[in-house]
Parts: structure tokens; sequence; C-alpha cells
């Protein structure tokens, strides 16, 4: 019995030498009788001389079989992508050299060497996550009573670190910036597409928060967004300047009332939001380079860039649009109406700064003068 109070099934046994166990289930998942007969398997391999560990025994207890059932339990609640992304890595990536092996006999050089072939190919932050995954999967072993221990807990340094990335976007360069929006403004895609393309870089929100924007958190009538911060988990409020509710009300006929509730639906379902890629693609289409130069995510470097040094706001009020979790001096924590009304004012004389730029005139002077700052890695 464990400390826990877990009854769990273990064979003792010596080979080569040595004493070892074996790890057969944990009770009740794994009943008396089929403890028994994986006993009885175990020792068969160890009549044969070989050891009941490194033999797999039975193949409820490969890594491949521990890992399924990992991912119908565990990620059964998680998000869909996050679910298919997880259960693609380890099909590709892990599974071909560790999927047979005892999942009780798995060791830390054995997952490092499978960590160092995708770093190998330059995929630094798959391998980190391929190691993150193949832990999570030998915890759940290790709980159900079918592994001993968790050996990517030795793991911690083996490899670099991955490089911290910044989101593309063009922060200190106004006239880029306005050729990217005529490009934008002249898009003729997908009516939805368009307006979502249009409306990005007007509030600056995080990508996801944008794709899964919906009409009953819209007060068109009140001129703002409401709805909880995707990294903060805060509530935030986005209020919405003359420009962006034009945008909204021409795509209200169109998608206002459709299942789902989006203001941006997937083309093909709309009981699901806009895709990522859909976008970024719509970009690659207008010549915008996602990886250097433009991300959808990059609009937040280059108004947290331009409203401080081109029209003078302060880096609080910015950080509070940004819904950033930043206490103030007395260490009150972020709130949604923090600075409500300068932002209010801000977010207009920002869709006016925009407009400007992309209609190639003169952009207003900053309104005080301040020390420069160029952010390009934005929350």
């Amino acid at each position: 019995m464990q400390p826990s109070g877990s009854i769990l099934w273990r064979l003792k046994y010596r080979y080569a030498g040595r004493e070892k166990r074996l790890a057969l289930g944990r009770w009740p998942e794994v009943s008396l009788a089929e403890a028994r007969r994986r006993r009885e398997e175990a020792r068969r391999a160890l009549a044969h001389g070989t050891d009941p560990a490194a033999a797999g025994a039975t193949a409820a207890v490969t890594f491949r079989a521990v890992a399924t059932e990992w991912i119908d339990r565990y990620l059964a609640t998680k998000a869909e992508k996050h679910r298919v992304s997880v259960s693609r890595r380890l099909a590709r990536d892990v599974f071909p050299y560790l999927g047979d092996r005892p999942v009780a006999a798995i060791t830390a050089p054995e997952v490092l060497a499978v960590a160092r072939r995708i770093e190998a190919r330059g995929a630094m932050e798959t391998a980190h996550l391929a190691i993150q995954n193949i832990g999570q999967v030998m915890r759940y072993a290790v709980a159900t009573g079918r592994a001993e221990s968790d050996p990517t807990a030795s793991l911690r340094g083996a490899l670099a670190p991955v490089p911290t990335l910044h989101m593309a976007a063009p922060a200190d360069d106004p006239p880029r910036v306005g050729e990217i929006l005529r490009a934008i403004q002249a898009f003729r895609g997908s009516a939805v597409v368009a307006a979502a393309l249009r409306l990005a870089p007007y509030l600056f929100v995080r990508p996801g928060e944008l794709r899964t924007m919906r009409w009953q958190d819209v007060d068109l009538d009140r001129a703002e967004w409401r709805f909880t911060a995707s990294k903060t988990r805060t509530d935030h409020v986005v209020p919405l300047a003359r420009q962006a509710l034009a945008i909204l009300a021409d795509v209200a006929p169109l998608t206002r009332g459709l299942p789902g509730g989006y203001v941006f639906p997937n083309g093909r379902s709309t009981d699901r939001p806009l895709s990522d890629a859909a976008l970024n693609a719509a970009l690659r289409r207008l010549g915008i380079d996602t990886k250097n130069e433009l991300t959808l995510h990059g609009w937040r470097a280059v108004a947290r860039t331009m409203l401080h040094e081109r029209l003078g706001y302060p880096a609080e009020v910015i950080e509070a649009q940004l819904a950033h979790r930043v206490p103030d001096a007395l260490g009150r924590a972020y709130n949604r109406t923090r600075f409500i009304e300068q932002r209010r004012a801000m977010m207009q004389a920002w869709a006016d700064f925009l407009d400007a730029l992309r209609d190639g005139s003169l952009p207003p002077a900053p309104r005080t003068s301040s020390a420069r700052s160029s952010p390009t890695q934005i929350g």
C-alpha cells in the first residue's frame, strides 16, 4: 500500500543477481485476476532468461498504451487543437522510439535521446515539449501503478533553452505600417476574414481573443467590448473607436444570429471561430511576411510602441489597454475599468492615427516628449 492509500500490484524478482520490482498495476483498475495473469507472464519471461521489465510482460504496460490512455482521459477536456497537437507529437517523435518499450523500464538517457533527435533537426521548442509530454505520461504511469518513477525529472537543463522569439512587427516603421494597412484595406477575399483583418490593428488584442469575439460581449450602443483576457484570465474592456464600430456594423448582417454567436465564424462551421491559420494565410496572400515582418499578434507591439513614442500616451495607460497584469504604485492589480476614460480617448486617437498612416497623411506630433521604448515582444 502506498502512503496515499492506493494499493499497487508489484512483483519482486531477481534478475542477473539483482533484486528488482515490476509494477503490475493499481487496484481496482487492475483486478486480482489480471494482476495474477501479468505475474505469470513475467515469470514465463524469467524462465526464458528475459528480464520482464525489459521484455514488456504485457502490452498493457507499454509506453504507447499508457500514453493512449492518458490522452483519452487527461486530454478529453482540453481544447481540440491542444489534444491533436500533443497526440501528433507523441505519434511522430516519441512512439517510434519509446512506444513499444515497457513504461516501467524507460530511462532518462532514452528520453534524452528522443529529444536530441528532435533537437538535431532544429525543432528546439518541440524537443522541450516532447520531454514535457513524456513526463506527463510517466507521472500518469506512476499514479496508476505501472511505473516507479518519472525519468524526465532528472533532465532539467539537459537541453539548450528555447531562444526567445519576438513577434514580427514593424513597430518602428510608420510608413511600412501604412503600406500594410492599405494592403489590408484592398483585401478582396472572404468578407468575414476581411473584417477581422481590418479590425485587428484598431483593437490590438491577442489573436485568439479577436477570433473568438462573440456578439453577446459587444455593446455597440456603449461602444464597448467586454470579455475575459485569455492570458491573465481577468475581465477586460476594449473601448471601440468609430472605425471599429463601422467594421462591426458591416459584418453584423453576415454573422449576427448565427449558431455559435461568433463575430468571425469559421467558414466551414459557424459553431467554431475563424482559424488563426486563415487570417495569417490572408496576410501572406497580401505579400506580408508573417514570420519576419508582421503577425496578427504583432499589432500589439506596433500599438505599444507607437502609442507611447508617436502619440505620447503614458505606459501605464497602454499596459492597461493591453490587459497586462501590472500592479500600480500602491500594489493594486489590474482592473478592467482602470484609466477607462483615458483609454477611450486613446483608442479613438489610435484609430485616427492608423487612418492617417493608411491614407499617407502626416501623423500627429507627439503630445509629450518621452523616452524611446520599442518593445517587440508583447504578451
